[in-house]
């Protein structure tokens, strides 16, 4: 059996990357002022973050039915037996339940796994994805195992401005307004599904402090009986200037030295809500056989 593996950008791998790691990168749209950009194609992370804050109207969008099935075809005229889908979580995007209803055309050469994740998350799933396939797992054997492993990962999100979560109606004008005098930071959650509330702090500075010791309580709670070896944890974040995300890469090494961490920026879907130099972190098992 040959397994194709195929995500999109939401995942943080980029379309170069994910052909240097042999996996098919879908470019997901961006809708400013109108005119559609692709992430990380013909649209930087800098060039998106100063059209959200110079005051563009800027959204995200799934990609159409047929820009979908046109890239599965292609993929399976490969030689494939069949592929994988891994699309952002149904609970954040329709493009799930909407990938879904299309791939009852391919009589189960395509599935959609529904992992409920996205961002630093997805990424690992991508990557669980790649080593099932390599051991020659069917694509419904691989939608399968990621479907089950799915829940098993947190994300959580300190938003340095209220705007962008007033303008998407998940804080109220006045609210916005008092938590800006009061230096009051959101901390946002993705535990499997939506977007969430998990804890208001006064500053950035206690915010990553805060973040760090939810994931610390994941680590030692939900993954106890996970080996060192077997976590992957993501830095993540929409920082505006790169030293601050370098620092804090390297404050997340330096709480967890033992585990696997990497960097990659917040995906646009998500970005354009928390807004420019949000801090993010996630944590995941890796594959388990």
């Amino acid at each position: 059996m040959r397994t194709a593996i195929i995500t999109d950008t939401n995942s943080g791998i980029t379309v170069e990357e994910g052909k240097a790691l042999g996996i098919y990168v879908m470019k997901m749209p961006v809708i400013i002022n109108e005119e559609t950009y692709y992430e990380g194609v013909n649209l930087t992370q800098e060039e998106f973050y100063s059209r959200l804050e110079g005051g563009d109207d800027v959204s995200t969008s799934q990609p159409s039915p047929g820009d979908v099935m046109a890239v599965w075809d292609e993929v399976l005229a490969e030689g494939y037996d069949g592929l994988v889908y891994i699309p952002m979580s149904s609970g954040l995007s329709n493009s799930c339940h909407s990938a879904i209803g299309l791939a009852e055309e391919y009589g189960g050469r395509v599935q959609v796994a529904d992992n409920h994740r996205i961002s630093v998350t997805l990424r690992q799933s991508v990557l669980d994805a790649r080593y099932l396939a390599s051991q020659g797992l069917s694509a419904k054997e691989v939608r399968e195992q990621l479907e089950k492993d799915g829940l098993d990962a947190s994300i959580y999100i300190a938003v340095n401005t209220l705007e962008y979560l007033k303008k998407g109606g998940r804080v109220t004008p006045a609210g916005a307004a008092i938590g800006s005098i009061l230096n009051i930071k959101p901390i946002l959650t993705i535990q499997g599904e939506k977007l969430d509330a998990f804890a208001k702090v006064r500053g950035m500075k206690k915010c990553w402090e805060r973040i760090l010791q939810a994931v610390k309580a994941d680590r030692e709670g939900r993954f106890g009986n996970v080996p060192d070896e077997e976590l992957r944890i993501g830095a993540t974040g929409t920082f505006q200037h790169k030293e601050d995300a370098d620092r804090w890469y390297a404050l997340v090494k330096e709480h967890f030295p033992t585990i696997e961490i990497f960097y990659d920026p917040l995906s646009f879907s998500i970005g354009c809500h928390v807004g420019p130099d949000a801090t993010g972190i996630g944590i995941c098992p890796k594959h388990r056989a």
